[in-house]
């Protein structure tokens, strides 16, 4: 059994909640009670909250018309005392506070490559004399239909595993690459198609708050998670070469085993 390294523990780390809307917005509440005092929290995004996402998202009627990840930070910080940073801006025009988890809640190809694009840039992972040096920067990116949900976890362009200790895994984008291809939604709202069951947020935030507990713990053994409301199952992906030779084959991805060589 591998478990993803937690080493950015160590010193500060921030998480950043990108996309506030369903799934994110919950998670938000969560993570001020589940995060260690000395965790910085940011939230992302720029739309408003309008009438529909009252009944599926976490707001209320005070804070229609204001951004979503201002209302959030501004409610959040008073309920739990604590700072909540925000941005009411796209996130790729959003320097990310590394190293730590970035959440993502988001539900386009734009916005998830401009995530990629952010974490390639500060994702340090290498060999040096046979040793690891390593900035982990775990992204975990939700994604959810009417009754059914995927979270997957990664931070670089490859797999590194050293004895029961999962360094890298390579990025949400790569492990499943059709994500980049989905296309904003044109709907005024992604509530008012039904998209999603009325409790599929909450049931996804519950699973993605497991996620970064274990992550800070030191204790996550997965690098993908798969939540079927509908069947009432969840089913996970363990963080081992194995998986990730299945998922991704051989001939399109590295892992690197220290004591093994290359694969």
């Amino acid at each position: 059994m591998h478990r993803l390294d937690n080493s950015f523990t160590q010193r500060h780390f921030t998480v950043t909640v990108v996309g506030c809307g369903g799934t994110g917005g919950f998670v938000a509440e969560g993570l001020c009670r589940l995060l260690p005092r000395h965790a910085g929290l940011a939230l992302i995004d720029h739309d408003r909250v309008e009438e529909e996402n009252l009944t599926r998202q976490n707001f209320t009627r005070e804070d229609l018309g204001r951004f979503k990840s201002e209302a959030l930070a501004r409610r959040l910080a008073r309920k739990h005392g604590r700072t909540v940073a925000y941005a009411a801006l796209p996130v790729g025009m959003v320097e990310l506070a590394l190293p730590g988890i970035v959440i993502g809640g988001v539900d386009n190809g734009l916005a998830r490559r401009d995530i990629a694009a952010r974490l390639k840039g500060f994702s340090t992972i290498g060999l040096i004399n046979q040793g690891y040096v390593s900035r982990p920067n775990w992204w975990v990116d939700a994604g959810n239909g009417e009754n059914y949900g995927q979270i997957l976890i990664g931070n670089a362009d490859r797999a590194i595993f050293e004895k029961d200790v999962c360094y890298a895994m390579p990025l949400p984008t790569l492990q499943r690459p059709e994500l980049l291809a989905q296309a904003p939604s044109q709907e005024p709202s992604c509530v008012q198609i039904a998209e999603q069951g009325p409790t599929m947020n909450l049931a996804m935030a519950a699973v993605v708050l497991e996620v970064v507990r274990r992550l800070i713990e030191g204790t996550c053994p997965w690098m993908q998670l798969y939540l079927d409301l509908a069947e009432g199952t969840l089913h996970s992906v363990p963080a081992t070469p194995g998986a990730v030779t299945r998922i991704l084959g051989i001939k399109k991805q590295k892992i690197i085993q220290k004591g093994g060589g290359t694969r």
